[in-house]
């Protein structure tokens, strides 16, 4: 029974608000990543060297993705997307006619890469992490601001930070 309490603790831990489900942490540098786009490109870690980049998880059944979304296109993508800057969404875990259909159904023009296996999302959060997340990386590699869910108030800070660092 007691080793059953500690799985149950360590469990609830590494859900609390401190990590927030994330693996990764401000000032870690960037997983090893390799990003397949809806428009054929690929990119990867040293493709992002030089520019800052959010990295948005995402899913089409995500309601939370669908609210947060037209902000990243409005309030990030088009004021910062002829800056040293790239916004890419990833979808998690579908295939690519389901998420054409959801860029289409959501209107927004920033890069979607696929995710279908999950593996590119488990480099940065626990398992069974919820989806909704942004993380910020500079020029140099280096996370530098982590969101999970919609918040405003944390979305202006990233705007913030973003803005900084361009």
């Amino acid at each position: 029974m007691k080793i059953f309490a500690l799985i149950s603790l360590l469990s609830f831990l590494s859900f609390s608000d401190d990590n927030r489900g994330y693996k990764v942490k401000v000032g870690d540098t960037l997983p090893s990543i390799e990003l397949n786009l809806l428009d054929g490109k690929t990119l990867n870690n040293q493709a992002l060297k030089g520019k800052v980049v959010v990295l948005q998880f995402t899913a089409s059944w995500c309601g939370v993705c669908r609210k947060e979304m037209p902000h990243l296109e409005n309030e990030v993508w088009q004021r910062f997307k002829d800056q040293d800057f790239i916004l890419i969404g990833i979808d998690l875990k579908e295939d690519e006619e389901t998420v054409r259909k959801f860029i289409k159904s959501t209107g927004v023009t920033y890069p979607i890469a696929l995710d279908k296996d999950g593996s590119i999302f488990e480099k940065f959060t626990i398992e069974k992490a919820g989806v909704t997340r942004n993380i910020v990386i500079d020029k140099n590699g280096e996370i530098i601001f982590l969101t999970r869910l919609f918040d405003k108030k944390e979305f202006n800070k990233m705007i913030n930070i973003i803005a900084d660092e361009l």
